[in-house]
C-alpha cells in the first residue's frame, strides 16, 4: 500500500493490501450499508463491530412533535443487549458465553459500537446475533425501567470518581456550549426524564441500512460475512435492495466554539485534586495531527515525556501526569492531566502551563523527535497486534476520516515531521485559550493568575 486509500461513499468495491500482508475490502450495498474487513495473516481469531455514526452529540431538546432524546444513544447502548424479537437477553449472553467470545458495546461522542470477539469459526453467529439485536430490538418496558437504574447507578459511579469528573468538566468548559461538550452517558436529570418513546424514535430514526457500518478484522472471509450478514439483515425484514444512499460523513470545518470557561474548581474533600489544563485542538482531520502526535509523545507520553520528568521525577508532585489530544470531525482538545497533594495542585498547575510554553519558545531537539517517532512505531505496532484495535481503525476511517491509514502510511506521515513543525503547533497551543479545572479541596483564588497567564512562568529548567 502506498500512500493512504480513499473512502469514497459512492463506490460499491474496494479492495486493497495492507500493511503485513493483511487484505482490505470494502463492499458497499444498495441500501447503503456499508462493510469494510481486514484479514491478518494467521489470525485464528476475529473482532467484528456493528456502528452508527450516532453519538451523544447527536441528541436534542424537545421540539415539535417530538420528545428530548437527551440519554437516548446511551440508554440503546443498554437496551440492544435486553432482547429482540426472536431472542431473550440470557439467549444473547449464551449466544457468545458458550463459545468464550466476549461482547460488548461503547457510546462515544460521535458514535456507537457493538462489537464482539469469536474464534473464527463462530463469526457466522456473530454477525447473525449482533444483525439481530441491531435491527429487531423490542426495547421492553420493563427492561427499560431496570436499565434507567442500571444507568443511573453507573453515573453514579462515575460522579464519585473524581478523575471522570475533571474530565466531563474539561470538556464542557474547552467546548462549552457545542454539543461535543455534553456528557456522554447523559446525566442523573435527562436519565430519569427519559421515555422509551424518545428512545424508540432515536433507535428507528438512526439504525437503518444507510446507517449502518459492519466492520471485521482478524480470520475474516469478507465474501462469508457480506452473505452471513445480508440473509440476517433479510431475515430482520430489511429490504437490501431498496436503493439509499449512505449517510453522509460529518462536515470537517472546524466549529466555532464560545470563548471557554477558564476556570472551574470543584470543591470535593479528597485527599488529591485532580487537575486538567488545556486548550481547544485540532479536528480529526486535520493535516497536522501527525505532528500532534509527536508533540503529544515528547510533551505527555511516557516515561521519558517532558510532563513526567518535570513534575514527577525531578519534583516528585504527582504520580499521575500525562497529555492527551482527543479529535472530533469538527472540534478537538488537547490537554495535561495530573494529580496531586491539594497544597501542591497551584505549582503543579503552573509548571503544566509552563511546560507548554517553553515548548513553544524553545522548541523540541532532534532527539526528542527521533524518540518520540521510535515510540510511536512501536506503540502502534503492538497495538495492531490485537484485531480489536484494527477493528476500530476500521470504523473510524469509515465514519470520521474518509480514507484508511495501514501501519506504513501512519509512520510514513509520522517520520515527515520536523522539529520546526512541532514548535509551530505548540506555539499555536500557547496562544489558545486556556481552561483549567481542579476537583478537590483547592479554591478559585489557588489558580487565578495561572488561567488568565498573569502568574509567572515556574522554571522548569
Amino acid at each position: 500500500m502506498n500512500g493512504a486509500v480513499e473512502l469514497p461513499l459512492g463506490t460499491p468495491e474496494l479492495a486493497f493490501e495492507a500493511a503485513g500482508d493483511a487484505l482490505v475490502r470494502r463492499s458497499l450495498l444498495p441500501s447503503g450499508v456499508r462493510i469494510l474487513s481486514e484479514r491478518v495473516p494467521g489470525a485464528r481469531s476475529a473482532t467484528i463491530g456493528f456502528w452508527v455514526a450516532v453519538g451523544s452529540r447527536d441528541e436534542h431538546p424537545a421540539d415539535s412533535g417530538h420528545p428530548a432524546t437527551f440519554g437516548s444513544t446511551h440508554f440503546l447502548e443498554h437496551l440492544l443487549f435486553k432482547g429482540t424479537r426472536s431472542r431473550t437477553a440470557l439467549d444473547i449472553a449464551v449466544s457468545f458465553d458458550a463459545v468464550g467470545g466476549e461482547h460488548n458495546a461503547l457510546t462515544a461522542k460521535e458514535y456507537t459500537c457493538y462489537y464482539a470477539k469469536v474464534q473464527d469459526r463462530d463469526l457466522p453467529m456473530a454477525v447473525e446475533v449482533l444483525a439481530d439485536m441491531f435491527t429487531s430490538s423490542v426495547l421492553d418496558p420493563d427492561e427499560f425501567e431496570n436499565e434507567r437504574g442500571v444507568i443511573l447507578e453507573e453515573l453514579s459511579m462515575a460522579g464519585d470518581d473524581p478523575a471522570d469528573v475533571a474530565n466531563e468538566r474539561f470538556f464542557t468548559a474547552v467546548l462549552g456550549d457545542h454539543a461535543l461538550g455534553r456528557p456522554i452517558g447523559g446525566d442523573p436529570e435527562t436519565i430519569r426524564r427519559a421515555t422509551r418513546t424518545a428512545v424508540w424514535e432515536h433507535y428507528r430514526a438512526n439504525y437503518r441500512p444507510q446507517d449502518l457500518v459492519v466492520t471485521v478484522a482478524g480470520a475474516v472471509d469478507h465474501d462469508q460475512v457480506v452473505e452471513v450478514l445480508g440473509r440476517a439483515l433479510t431475515a430482520a425484514g430489511w429490504d437490501l435492495d431498496l436503493a439509499a444512499a449512505p449517510d453522509a460523513r460529518r462536515p470537517a470545518e472546524p466549529a466555532l466554539l464560545a470563548p471557554p470557561a477558564p476556570l472551574t474548581v470543584v470543591h470535593r474533600p479528597l485527599e488529591q485534586v485532580n487537575l486538567l489544563l488545556g486548550v481547544p485542538g485540532l479536528v480529526a482531520t486535520d493535516l497536522r495531527r501527525s505532528t500532534l502526535s509527536v508533540l503529544n509523545a515528547i510533551f505527555g507520553s511516557g516515561m521519558s515525556s517532558r510532563l513526567f520528568q518535570q513534575v514527577r521525577e525531578r519534583r516528585g508532585l504527582a504520580y499521575a501526569v500525562y497529555s492527551f489530544a482527543p479529535g472530533y470531525s469538527d472540534a478537538g482538545l488537547f490537554g495535561m492531566y495530573a494529580g496531586c497533594a491539594p497544597a501542591k495542585a497551584p505549582t503543579v498547575a503552573a509548571l503544566l502551563r509552563s511546560e507548554l510554553e517553553r515548548v513553544a519558545e524553545h522548541g523540541v531537539t532532534d532527539e526528542e523527535i527521533a524518540r518520540a517517532s521510535g515510540q510511536l512505531a512501536g506503540a502502534s505496532a503492538l497495538a495492531l497486534e490485537d484485531s480489536d484495535t484494527r477493528m476500530s481503525r476500521l470504523g473510524r476511517a469509515e465514519l470520521t476520516l474518509g480514507e484508511f491509514q495501514d501501519l506504513d502510511e501512519a509512520l510514513r506521515r509520522i517520520a515527515l515531521v520536523s522539529a520546526d513543525d512541532v514548535q509551530a503547533l505548540a506555539v499555536d497551543f500557547a496562544e489558545r485559550p486556556l481552561s483549567l479545572v481542579a476537583v478537590g479541596p483547592v479554591e478559585d483564588s489557588d489558580f487565578r493568575g495561572i488561567v488568565d497567564r498573569t502568574a509567572p512562568t515556574t522554571d522548569v529548567a
